[in-house]
């Protein structure tokens, strides 16, 4: 098993930064991909930015160039920096890690990112 700690959502005006923060405990191999995902209401989770533990990553296309991810393999946490915020960026993000080539996928609890003025 594979918990998932988040922190670091909140409330942000247009063009605001935000960083989300996640970090893995328990049964964590060495190889994994760990990343972030979200969900508006009314539409379905979908992929943000996902890194490998080689450092592979891949943004959505909607987010590249404002958001960055990063991981510490050591400390088995991943980060994503979050700039220049849109309205459209509102949602619950999501922490996923997967043992990679092929495992389950856990998830976090989830943190609430809203962008309004």
């Amino acid at each position: 098993q594979v918990q998932l700690v988040e922190s670091g959502g909140g409330l942000v005006q247009p063009g605001g930064s935000l960083r989300l923060s996640c970090a893995a405990s328990g049964s964590i191999f060495s190889i994994n991909v760990m990343g972030w995902y979200r969900q508006a209401p009314g539409k379905q989770r979908e992929l943000v930015a996902i890194s490998t533990t080689d450092g592979n990553t891949n943004y959505a296309d909607s987010v590249k160039g404002r958001f960055t991810i990063s991981r510490d393999n050591a400390k088995n946490t991943v980060d994503l920096q979050i700039d220049n915020l849109k309205p459209e960026d509102t949602a619950v993000y999501y922490c996923n890690y997967r043992r990679l080539p092929v495992g389950n996928n856990y998830w976090g609890q989830g943190t609430q990112v809203t962008v309004s003025s």
